[in-house]
């Protein structure tokens, strides 16, 4: 596709240029892309509007309605973390460590940007800001390729934030959007390895696994999460109430919502009565074992598919385990690498839980949604990665940086 190779070709010479701007140029460009947010809201809104209207006549609905709709606080929200990625250090050109070897070379290891960042998305248009605002603190140019329900807000947000570079006197170019949203275009961008240097999916099962089978570009897997909260024999049932609602009902579309409960048979026939009183007033759908049913006659019963489901709904899979061993199994064979959570206090049950679960986030005695970048103090996120090499959990800054090794020398000659 040569309108896509064009693409590549601006966002690849930008990124030359990004890379030599100094953070305070960086930072003021942050500053002023916040404020036109803000003085462009109704552009913003309006644009939404029309991708609400059409989305609702494709019959999208629930969880992926909520994510696609925009308000006034939600683009304040966007404006505020460009704001506070301003403040937040600049890692692009930090030496890490400078060493002197006995033939007298200075060795080091200096941050770099990772170069072109290509990003294929659905239906949260903050994302777009979300990505721009972390791309230009790294010095990254970007290409994103966002979902047609959300084409419209798109386009108005990355039209503001480029008019918002050149206010800054920094390249347009660094930020760009492929408006052909057919698949075509996203298997076209999976190829594009002449100009991206990392392609990240954030979205749904389907299509992170999509980008992953058919990229020849290096990908950063993000996001399905099929959450556990296990509630230990010890722990405080109140708490593990009020951090299994908050997981579970707060926000149940997004990927750090809990899934899945696990509870330690000794405590079940008391607990399950009074969490299963506090789903139902939160009208959750519980799908449970046979003695979840036994206890629970509301519930339904569960289908071996639904241990490793990621639901993004109001509805979640309960299960009684024997120890917190089963329930490490259960959470290893089933989990996503996301979130997980153990409610205790017992201190070496706790440790335990922290040691051997394989997620990229473990909870003792607090609500999988924190998993974010913004509650992690990084400004803003990627995505949270569920994969090992390069980064894991939310990715800020530092994981949209790579290293280059730096060598002085005095004439030195390898023997």
């Amino acid at each position: 596709m040569d309108k896509l190779e064009n693409i590549g070709r601006l966002a690849r010479s930008s990124s030359r240029i990004l890379e030599k701007a100094s953070s305070e140029n960086k930072n003021k460009a942050l500053v002023a892309a916040a404020s036109l947010l803000e003085e462009k809201n109704a552009i913003i809104l309006n644009a939404n509007q029309l991708d609400i209207e059409s989305a609702k006549n494709m019959g999208i609905q629930g969880a992926m309605l909520e994510r696609l709709e925009l308000s006034d606080y939600k683009i304040q929200l966007m404006a505020d973390g460009l704001r506070s990625l301003s403040k937040l250090d600049d890692p692009i050109g930090k030496i890490s460590w400078l060493k002197t070897q006995p033939n007298g070379l200075k060795i080091g290891q200096k941050r770099v940007p990772l170069g072109v960042i290509g990003m294929i998305y659905e239906s949260r248009p903050n994302v777009t800001v979300d990505v721009f605002g972390l791309c230009l603190k790294t010095s990254n140019s970007v290409i994103l390729r966002g979902g047609k329900e959300a084409i419209e807000s798109n386009k108005a947000i990355v039209s503001i934030l480029k008019e918002a570079l050149k206010n800054s006197d920094l390249p347009s170019d660094v930020l760009q959007l492929i408006e052909d949203t057919s698949r075509e275009s996203a298997f076209a961008l999976m190829r594009l390895n002449k100009y991206l240097d990392v392609l990240i999916p954030r979205g749904g099962n389907a299509l992170i696994q999509s980008v992953i089978e058919n990229s020849t570009v290096p990908v950063i897997e993000t996001g399905v999460g099929n959450c556990h909260i296990y509630v230990d024999e010890n722990a405080d049932q109140e708490m593990a109430i009020s951090i299994l609602i908050n997981a579970k009902t707060q926000r149940p579309g997004v990927c750090n919502a809990a899934e899945s409960l696990l509870i330690h048979e000794s405590i079940a026939h008391e607990f399950l009565p009074k969490v299963g009183k506090k789903l139902n007033e939160h009208k959750v759908e519980i799908r449970g074992d046979t003695l979840v049913c036994q206890i629970l006659p509301f519930a339904k019963k569960a289908k071996d598919e639904d241990w490793g489901q990621e639901y993004l709904d109001l509805i979640i899979s309960v299960k009684i385990v024997r120890s917190i061993d089963d329930a490490i199994l259960h959470i290893n064979q089933y989990g996503t690498r996301h979130s997980e959570a153990i409610i205790t206090n017992d201190n070496d049950h706790a440790q335990k839980f922290l040691e051997e679960i394989d997620a990229a986030a473990v909870y003792v005695n607090a609500s999988t949604r924190f998993t974010d970048g913004y509650e992690f103090g990084f400004g803003a996120e990627m995505g949270i990665s569920t994969q090992k090499l390069h980064a894991r959990g939310p990715m800020g800054l530092k994981e949209l940086t790579t290293i280059k090794y730096i060598i002085y020398g005095k004439g030195q000659i390898r023997l």
